[in-house]
């Protein structure tokens, strides 16, 4: 599914233009960005949280040469999917946490 047609989805099933969802749409990714370049993450309970990851300069391998490069330093964006949406796609409940013994 393409953003039109995730616009289009929204707007038929809520009644609201497609204009006026489109504009929450784009102001949701706006949002969204904002608070991930602010290096805080964002949760959508049940759908899942969004959050930047900070990576470390490694050495790699050039895989045509077989060279050592060094990969510098940098961001990467992480999303862990949340134990609603886990569910209804894979029809898995979420593993339990273990409860810890006190001693």
């Amino acid at each position: 599914m393409q953003k039109t047609e995730l616009i289009k989805a929204i707007a038929d099933k809520t009644g609201h233009s497609q204009k006026a969802v489109g504009e929450m749409v784009n102001a949701m990714m706006e949002i969204i960005t904002a608070t991930l370049k602010d290096g805080k993450k964002v949760t959508l309970t049940g759908f899942g949280t969004f959050e930047v990851r900070e990576k470390k300069a490694r050495t790699g391998t050039n895989p045509s040469t077989g060279q050592k490069i060094q990969i510098p330093a940098g961001k990467s964006i992480k999303f862990s999917v949340g134990a609603t949406l886990k569910t209804e796609v894979t029809g898995k409940a979420p593993a339990k946490k273990s409860a810890k013994k006190k001693a």
